[in-house]
């Protein structure tokens, strides 16, 4: 819409506001990240605070808004000693998810540069975005490639722009503001670092407070124009707000003792190198001006750290987010200056406020005490230590799947995995685990360009264009190229697939100590999964049937949660689970075609209940392998007598069976295996 909502009219979400307006203060900030469920005002906050912004003066025709009083040197449409400056709104520039990279970083005019030996360049967002906001929303969804440039486009504050021996650079400092909603995947920790603050959203569940959200909305979409009229004041008070905090934060002094509090915040919460320590600083001073001080507190860096951290502590991608408020507390009470300084008395002064562990914070996630969940895991404790409780209280034993159901059981610790790949050639999502064509990666070959040319194969090009010369008059000043000449590079890379587990949770499988390992298994290789960038899908199969436990998502933090909820104990039906994971990817197949599967089984073998469980496992196996779908058995069987019925399950399924031990990277049993088939093979 045209006239965008009023900042001043949403209606709580305090830490998100405040996030965004401390940027509005300091730039230097570095942006905020805003996490949190569908349907919580993200972009709506993003977009109304561009009215806020104050205005930017910039050269007159310069397409890349050099500042008058100090011009990018470079500038590609530069230079521009002298020029006078005119005034105009900051901008706030959309990084949309399926943006193509000449869309981001601008195009070069590859005819003209080679026929005519023009350097022709049409700018992209990140230099529409200089000097103003680079809104990304639903950044966890952009792709790899797009990433790396906003990665470097943020560390170097410049663009650059490199096709075949022509360069162009420009300047590109940027807010940026990005939002996500965390069920569909989380960010990489490269980007993730990039942000300077972050904040968790979520819907109020006050009645009172939801009832004034609808109000308010019914009312701007109903008369946009006359709704922003009635906050114009409340706008135009922010606004000034803004401007005297701007003109105070020069004269903010951060002392020597609030900046041991901040060094031993990020050191306490074990943060990866010293960004957090800046971005902190300039967080408090950024609120310290806010509220109209010319000196940082302790109550500064307290809020500071609550925005600045929670994204960079060392955490595994499963732990919860979120910071221990009340370890955050005692380490500033430690880190107090007066106490350092006079061992005597205390000054009566507390400079924190009282943390509410009780009450959730305004993102719903809870109090304090959220730093060392480990991602919902059930303490070890107690459950661990009982006996299995098979019927007859023999673990693991042959004809006892029928027993109870039992209380899940915590996972092991992960372990780095072997690598499992989808065998042949893809053209799925940019990832880190199978072979695919890609736009970025080695060059493998040329092409005629299917649409507008976006990789030039130099020496193929030259190639074509050079049977042609005398025909076209070459005068000996150079090469003659035309359109039909022109090759397209060909390149291969890795993409993502979807990994579809399917775990057997019978009671064949309730042994304690084995479906421990098995969980830990599961968890190594959803691990895995969110560092190749997969999507990931959970088919569970106990008792009589199989169900979705998990239908396929970008969310490994949401698989690993149901993992450990699991309950075990039952029959096996292994055709019944095939059968449920053939439903699923052939819905998937529909939904995203270009994304190949990966089955992941994790069973014993064993098939029990119904008849012929074991003849139908085999004909449900042999669907999959008649579809062509890559499928990966992990054989959970122990004991000194093994029946091998997880590597007939295998054979029939057209894949390859390994062993717990043997899923390992580290794995000895696994290095012999390898290399005997190597043996073999040669």
């Amino acid at each position: 819409m045209s006239t965008p909502y009023p900042f001043t009219a949403i209606v709580g979400q305090d830490d998100l506001r405040l996030g965004l307006l401390l940027n509005a203060v300091s730039p230097a900030v570095g942006g905020v990240l805003v996490r949190g469920e569908k349907g919580t005002a993200k972009s709506t906050a993003v977009r109304a605070l561009a009215a806020l912004m104050p205005e930017v003066s910039v050269v007159p025709g310069c397409r890349f808004s050099c500042d008058p009083v100090s011009p990018d040197p470079a500038c590609p449409d530069g230079p521009h000693a002298g020029a006078a400056g005119v005034s105009r709104a900051a901008r706030t520039v959309e990084l949309p998810v399926g943006a193509s990279e000449d869309r981001l970083v601008g195009a070069l005019d590859i005819e003209r540069a080679l026929s005519e030996g023009v350097k022709a360049f049409e700018p992209g967002l990140l230099a529409d975005a200089h000097r103003g906001i680079l809104y990304v929303d639903e950044v966890n969804l952009l792709h790899d490639h797009l990433v790396d440039l906003l990665l470097d486009a943020a560390a170097m504050g410049a663009s650059y722009v490199e096709r075949e021996g022509v360069s162009v650079r420009h300047a590109a400092r940027f807010l940026l503001v990005g939002t996500m909603n965390p069920e569909e995947g989380e960010l990489r920790p490269q980007l993730l670092d990039r942000f300077g603050l972050t904040v968790e959203v979520a819907a109020s569940r006050d009645t009172d407070e939801r009832v004034e959200v609808v109000r308010r909305r019914l009312a701007y979409d109903d008369d946009p124009e006359g709704f922003a009229a009635r906050w114009a004041d409340e706008e135009s008070a922010l606004r000034e707000r803004i401007a005297a905090a701007r003109a105070l934060l020069p004269r903010v002094v951060l002392g020597d003792g609030v900046l041991r509090q901040i060094a031993a915040t990020c050191a306490a919460f074990e943060v990866d190198g010293m960004r957090a320590d800046i971005v902190m600083a300039r967080t408090a001073t950024a609120l310290a001006a806010w509220v109209g001080r010319e000196e940082v507190t302790a109550d500064d860096v307290r809020q500071a750290a609550l925005l600045a951290l929670p994204h960079r502590r060392r955490r595994n991608p499963f732990d919860a987010p979120g910071l221990d408020e009340d370890k955050l507390d005692q380490t500033l009470d430690e880190a107090d200056p007066p106490k350092q300084e006079q061992e005597q008395g205390g000054s009566g002064d507390d400079d924190l406020p009282d943390p509410d562990p009780d009450g959730p914070g305004p993102d719903g996630g809870g109090g304090g005490g959220n730093d060392g969940g480990g991602g919902g895991v059930p303490p070890q404790g107690g459950a661990s230590d009982t006996p299995s409780q098979t019927p007859d209280g023999t673990p693991d034993a042959p004809g006892r799947s029928a027993g109870a159901e039992q209380q899940p059981v915590a996972s092991a610790e992960p372990f780095r995995t072997k690598m499992l790949s989808v065998p042949g050639l893809g053209e799925g999502a940019a990832g880190r685990r199978s072979r695919a064509r890609t736009e970025h990666g080695r060059t493998t070959g040329a092409r005629r360009p299917q649409g507008s040319l976006t990789k030039l194969h130099l020496a193929a090009t030259v190639q074509a264009a050079a049977p042609h010369q005398r025909a076209r008059g070459r005068s000996g000043r150079g090469l003659v190229v035309r359109r039909d000449d022109l090759r397209q590079a060909t390149r291969e890379g890795r993409e993502g697939n979807l990994v579809l587990f399917v775990v057997d949770a019978s009671g064949s499988m309730a042994a304690r100590q084995r479906m421990s390992a098995v969980k830990g298994a599961v968890l190594s290789l959803l691990l895995d999964a969110y560092q190749r960038r997969d999507k990931v899908g959970l088919v569970t199969f106990r008792g009589k049937e199989a169900e979705v436990a998990l239908p396929p998502t970008s969310s490994v933090d949401a698989a690993a949660s149901r993992l450990e909820s699991l309950p075990t104990g039952g029959r096996t039906p292994l055709a019944a689970g095939l059968l449920k994971a053939h439903d699923v990817l052939r819905v998937e197949r529909l939904r995203d075609p270009s994304r190949r599967p990966l089955l992941v089984v994790i069973t014993d073998g064993r098939a029990t209940g119904g008849p012929e469980p074991v003849a139908l496992a085999g004909r449900a196996g042999r669907l999959h392998r008649s579809e062509g779908t890559a499928s990966v058995v992990v054989d959970c069987e122990s004991g000194y007598v093994r029946l091998g019925l997880a590597g007939e399950l295998a054979r029939e399924l057209g894949g390859t069976a390994v062993t717990l031990d043997e899923l390992r990277a580290d794995s000895i049993a696994g290095l012999v295996k390898d290399v005997t088939a190597a043996g073999r093979a040669a």
